[in-house]
């Protein structure tokens, strides 16, 4: 522990490249007029640790300084003064203070995002032909309905994630089959079991859903005359036009969902904002906010021109607004521009003070300046979170309403 005849600390460059500089001297006595040092020369004014300038994305930067010091400060590494206490004291006052309080404090953030149906699938032709119908765009389709006709003939948009890729017909087994029966099932068709064989039964239900559509009754499902959706679909854009030709991999049109979702994107280092089920607010265009989740996240690489521009990394966020209510009230705007409030940590009941008070201490770490009447010391805390422009702390002798020195 350093006496009076110590020698003053020499600066020391912190790892975040934020130059501090912490000395001892003699606590001063609590009087109306400063007190001058002893020394026959002229009078050292102690030099004080430099503060941390508050930016304006404080979260993150408040994450890129923890990084930069490897955590949270020590409490007391070198910091003792005489009476032993983890304080050095300066004697000048700040010119400015403010007070420790206590709250929850939420590592919270807002982006821009899109309102909209999310990201559309194209339906390409399966069955050679003229296209002789086609829908609308923005017109919305269900189970059984018909998505276009080819040679007057319907092809017919059902519910799943299995992809159709062959013909379906007595004999044959998987998953596809297991997906058209649960559909012909859902529409009323009866007299098989919902399974994953194609069995005589099935191709009976087939034929009565061919009669019904207007189709020649097989008893077999040609590939190209059904489409598999997750869920009911609204068409996004026709691609085709009625009387041209399709066949094989040939476009007709796209659809999307029917709920509406607000898509964004997020800078890699904003990336803990967004985690798969977590739910944020969507503040709409006529200023309310509505709940949402994320429901889907994907990173992506933009490989940039080759020359001047880089490849650049961006998060996809797909973000579903939760119940009808929250569906209605974004219902009269198709496209619009919304603001989704992400909320990465929360703190409750903890002590915090404004980023700004915190200083880099020499002898590493952070600390605050605690002012007590006409005095001050040199306190080392640890940080918690980071957020809206305040930080969590806890030190000895620090408690809610606390006077802490701050920057003019």
């Amino acid at each position: 522990m350093p006496d009076d005849t110590s020698p003053e600390r020499t600066p020391s460059e912190t790892p975040s490249g934020v130059r501090s500089e912490q000395a001892h001297f003699e606590p001063r006595p609590e009087t109306d007029q400063p007190e001058t040092l002893s020394s026959p020369s002229e009078p050292a004014e102690p030099n004080r640790p430099r503060r941390r300038k508050h930016r304006r994305r404080t979260a993150v930067i408040a994450v890129g300084v923890i990084a930069a010091v490897g955590g949270a400060a020590t409490a007391g590494i070198g910091l003792a003064g005489r009476d032993g206490s983890a304080a050095a004291s300066a004697t000048q006052l700040p010119p400015a203070t403010a007070e420790v309080t206590r709250q929850t404090l939420k590592d919270s953030q807002s982006e821009d995002g899109e309102l909209g149906y999310g990201t559309a699938t194209g339906a390409t032709g399966r069955v050679p032909g003229t296209v002789t119908e086609l829908p609308d765009a923005g017109e919305k389709i269900t189970r059984g309905g018909t998505l276009y006709e080819v040679d007057d003939k319907p092809v017919t948009l059902m519910y799943d994630g299995t992809p159709a890729y062959r013909d379906l017909k007595a004999g044959v087994e998987g998953a596809d089959v297991e997906a058209l029966e649960r559909n012909l099932d859902a529409l009323g068709y009866s007299g098989f079991t919902v399974d994953d064989e194609y069995t005589d039964a099935t191709a009976d239900a087939v034929r009565e859903w061919q009669e019904d559509r207007g189709l020649d009754e097989s008893g077999a499902v040609e590939l190209g005359r059904v489409v598999f959706a997750p869920a009911a679909v609204r068409v996004d854009s026709v691609d085709a036009e009625e009387g041209a030709a399709t066949g094989p991999g040939q476009k007709v049109l796209s659809y999307t969902g029917t709920a509406q979702v607000v898509t964004l994107e997020l800078d890699t280092a904003d990336q803990r904002l967004a985690k798969k089920g977590t739910k944020v607010a969507v503040g709409l265009p006529d200023g309310t906010s509505v709940e949402g989740r994320i429901e889907d996240v994907s990173t992506e690489i933009d490989p940039g021109d080759g020359g001047q521009q880089d490849p650049t990394t961006q998060v996809k966020v797909t973000v579903a607004l939760d119940g009808a209510e929250a569906q209605k009230a974004a219902a009269s705007y198709v496209l619009a521009a919304v603001d989704v409030f992400f909320t990465a940590g929360e703190r409750k009941d903890v002590l915090t003070v404004p980023i700004a008070a915190l200083v880099v201490l020499a002898e590493g770490g952070f600390g605050v300046e605690v002012v007590r009447g006409s005095t001050t010391a040199y306190v080392a805390v640890e940080t918690g979170l980071f957020a809206n422009g305040r930080v969590e702390i806890t030190g000895e002798g620090i408690t809610e309403g606390t006077k802490v020195g701050m920057p003019a």
